[in-house]
């Protein structure tokens, strides 16, 4: 059985007509008489009861009618469905983020839009280091992932630079710079030099889960006249802020974060700045055929270029 048989069958039981039918299906009656004789014939089943002046369903008629218009809904929807997916309306993305990149209002901001953009997208979200969402990428258990310099390079993952920000200094609420600063009278939260800190030990994230920051600022200290003393190494930023809050150290991590841990860190901006940025980025599997996913990319990207903007407008 065809669907084009069901969809003659529709049209004379609607009718209840052959001669109607044929006209609104743009064939000739006996050619359409005898399509519903070959059904007919393959259900075991009389459909019609032929009238003098048109058809009548017969009881098997009847149930046919309901079955078919029942299953021509349901391709209807499936049709929609299907159309939803192609523009993007409809699917299923798997999102990561790490610690730092999620302190960064850009990204809640991608999460919202997406919703009330894309209600039927399912979203699964998972925080992760840079380095487990690259490799989650590259295997393909993640779509996107929203991470800050990439650690790694693999084949297939496309990375895009949607914005930077400066690093500020993070530092123990009763560090002994801001004591003095008290005691002086000066503004606790003027810029700081790198070289201020050059005896104090420095919290830093892993060098494999933030090579380009990591590497960047130890090549900025070497240029200021020293080594950092490295106090501990830690798996995520958010965790570095716990240990600056607890006395461990002192740290530089991404502007945006200067509002975590307030109870028990201070945050200064640095006199290196310029030198110093931390980059927000986008990670994602090139090359797919999903709908979803390329919407997904271009709305983050329009939010990243608003922030751009208010951020120069603001400057």
């Amino acid at each position: 059985m065809e669907l084009r048989h069901l969809r003659y069958f529709l049209a004379v039981a609607e009718t209840r007509s052959v001669t109607r039918a044929a006209e609104q299906l743009g064939i000739q009656q006996p050619p359409l008489s005898q399509q519903l004789k070959v059904l007919e014939a393959e259900l075991g089943v009389t459909l019609f009861e032929r009238l003098p002046r048109g058809v009548a369903l017969t009881p098997a008629g009847t149930a046919l009618h309901a079955d078919a218009v029942d299953l021509f809904a349901r391709i209807d929807q499936m049709r929609a469905r299907m159309q939803r997916m192609a523009r993007g309306d409809e699917g299923a993305l798997a999102i990561g983020f790490t610690s730092s990149a999620a302190a960064h209002k850009l990204t809640p901001e991608v999460l919202r839009a997406c919703r009330r953009h894309f209600p039927r997208v399912a979203l699964s979200l998972t925080e992760c280091n840079a380095a487990e969402a690259i490799e989650r990428l590259a295997d393909g258990t993640l779509n996107a992932a929203l991470l800050r310099a990439p650690v790694l390079h693999p084949e297939g993952v496309r990375f895009d630079l949607l914005l930077e920000e400066e690093m500020v200094i993070a530092l123990p609420l009763d560090h002994a710079l801001l004591r003095r600063r008290a005691l002086r009278g000066q503004n606790a939260a003027a810029p700081v030099s790198l070289s201020e800190l050059a005896s104090d030990p420095f919290i830093l994230v892993r060098r494999p889960g933030a090579p380009g920051m990591y590497g960047d600022l130890l090549r900025e200290c070497e240029a200021l006249g020293f080594t950092p003393r490295i106090g501990a190494e830690v798996e995520r930023m958010l965790t570095n802020l716990n240990l600056v809050a607890a006395g461990a150290g002192v740290s530089v991590v991404p502007a945006s974060m200067a509002g975590l841990n307030r109870h028990g860190v201070a945050y200064c901006r640095m006199v290196e700045a310029d030198r110093l940025r931390a980059p927000l980025t986008l990670g994602y599997r090139e090359g797919q055929d999903d709908a979803a996913l390329t919407a997904l990319v271009a709305l983050t990207h329009r939010i990243a270029t608003r922030h751009r903007k208010k951020s120069q407008d603001e400057e």
